[in-house]
């Protein structure tokens, strides 16, 4: 296995090959450059990698490939071929394209020879891996298709399997970010950064920034939150800015799980030193732990896994932050209603409570609400909310969250004064809270309580406790560029 530091290549398209050479040349922080000439109009080799100032992969892709190549295929393996005899830094060959012959008769100089499926992954990859490596290219590149996590562990026994090779393994999905994120964990000599121009492919300035890849090596400690879905979620932009800031050699990345097994053989494949949980896994989560502190027990919910020994202890961070965000707020002998009865509504409910409040928690299933009563000691109702029942309504549901923003979680309206808070954090400014706000409450974001959970779970981690501003600053930085 290479243990150099692993590269970055970004990939580039445009719709003719003057765009295609603008925007090679316009990356920064990139170690080599993909051009992809399939999705240009007028493919030009000399084009593509004359007058360039960082080596470049020259691909030209078939539809059935993941790519936009519009000729035929004779056209297409003259572009590449004629790409090798021009001096391209690497050329990328399907395996399953017969270029056999042109691997061997170059000793493999200057290939990156492929195997894609975006459909799933093959029951005989290593079968056919093993076939490419017999051709001995100079790079291997593999890039499957993964709804598990399960599968990045395939690519890892891959790596394992030709280790000393250049490889480039990629698990393409959601489920497969670490493998973008991690590509020292997995053999890679390099990741791929562009604009979603393959499944799961994440902007350089995102991948050198929120991620600090450069900063990433084989003994740092490694983070993440699981959930599904997490591909957009804020707590990597945080947790990873409360690393810089404490000087900790430690990343944070999304861990897409389907389900609870797939969640811990993640955990275990990844090498995971602690864990944040968001939906769905709060509750379902608590089956596979060690143990459990008193607040996780209280409400039946855990969002922070910490090492126990050989196992993991389960922690509820949600309550201090939901606290926090009531700061200057007395809650004392005033009426909460909190909507929902899930994970976040257990903690919003037993938080409240402590904090002397009179709490009701309204649902649309009278189950779950008497449940959740029973449990926390507090009322529970169905929806709609009375008129005139709160002092300070909480939504503690996702409703309203980002793509889905134009929806309110209290589509009752009855706001009536009072104080409304949206633990819901993207957008920053919900419906839920555009309408309160119209109808003269005051309002609170859920940006305040994530930011502090965070806070809690970074100590809980480690020990220390990070300034929450460069948190918030981060945290504020990804939602405006999500929102461009």
């Amino acid at each position: 296995m290479d243990t150099s530091p692993p590269l970055v290549c970004a990939t580039v398209t445009g719709r003719d090959t003057a765009e295609l050479r603008a925007r090679r040349d316009a990356v920064s922080g990139a170690d080599l450059v993909e051009a992809r000439i399939d999705s240009v109009k007028d493919p030009d080799v000399d084009g593509a990698i004359g007058g360039r100032a960082l080596p470049v992969v020259v691909t030209c892709r078939r539809d059935d490939e993941g790519g936009w190549f519009r000729g035929g295929e004779q056209e297409r393996r003259g572009l590449l071929l004629a790409a090798l005899e021009r001096g391209a830094d690497y050329v990328d060959l399907e395996w399953a394209r017969g270029f056999d012959d042109v691997v061997r008769s170059r000793h493999g100089r200057n290939i990156v020879l492929s195997l894609h499926d975006f459909t799933g992954c093959p029951a005989d990859l290593e079968a056919r891996v093993d076939a490419m490596a017999a051709l001995n290219p100079e790079v291997l590149k593999v890039a499957i298709t993964v709804s598990r996590l399960a599968g990045c562990g395939r690519l890892a026994g891959i790596a394992r399997r030709h280790a000393g090779r250049r490889l480039v393994l990629i698990a393409m999905g959601e489920a497969g970010l670490a493998t973008r994120i991690l590509p020292g964990r997995f053999g890679s000599c390099w990741t791929y950064a562009g604009h979603g121009v393959a499944p799961g492919q994440i902007d350089i300035e995102r991948l050198l920034g929120e991620f600090r890849f450069r900063r990433i090596g084989p003994h740092t400690e490694l983070y993440g939150i699981a959930g599904r879905p997490v591909a957009h979620s804020l707590s990597p932009a945080m947790h990873n800015a409360a690393f810089e800031q404490l000087g900790l050699d430690a990343a944070y990345v999304p861990i897409a799980a389907a389900d609870i097994d797939d969640l811990f053989e993640g955990v275990r494949v990844l090498g995971v030193a602690g864990l944040s949980v968001t939906a769905p896994f709060k509750v379902g989560v608590m089956t596979g732990l060690a143990s459990l502190d008193p607040d996780a027990r209280e409400t039946g919910a855990v969002n922070t896994l910490v090492r126990d020994g050989g196992g993991w202890r389960g922690h509820n961070t949600d309550l201090e932050g939901f606290l926090a965000g009531c700061a200057g707020l007395d809650l004392g002998r005033q009426r909460v209603a909190v909507l929902g009865t899930g994970g976040a509504a257990r903690a919003v409910a037993l938080a409240a409570r402590r904090a002397g409040a009179a709490v009701t928690c309204y649902g649309r299933d009278l189950a779950n609400a008497t449940a959740l009563s029973a449990a926390l000691g507090v009322g529970a109702g169905l929806r709609p909310v009375p008129p005139g029942s709160w002092d300070v309504l909480v939504n503690a549901t996702p409703v309203g969250t980002h793509p889905d923003g134009g929806q309110s979680s209290f589509p009752e309206s009855d706001y009536g004064g009072g104080v409304a808070y949206d633990l819901v954090y993207n957008p920053a400014h919900t419906r839920f809270l555009r309408d309160a706000a119209a109808r003269g409450c005051r309002t609170i974001g859920g940006l305040e309580m994530l930011v502090a959970q965070a806070r809690r779970q970074i100590e809980l981690w480690t020990g220390l406790r990070p300034d929450p501003e460069p948190m918030r600053k981060a945290a504020e930085s990804t939602l405006s560029r999500q929102v461009e």
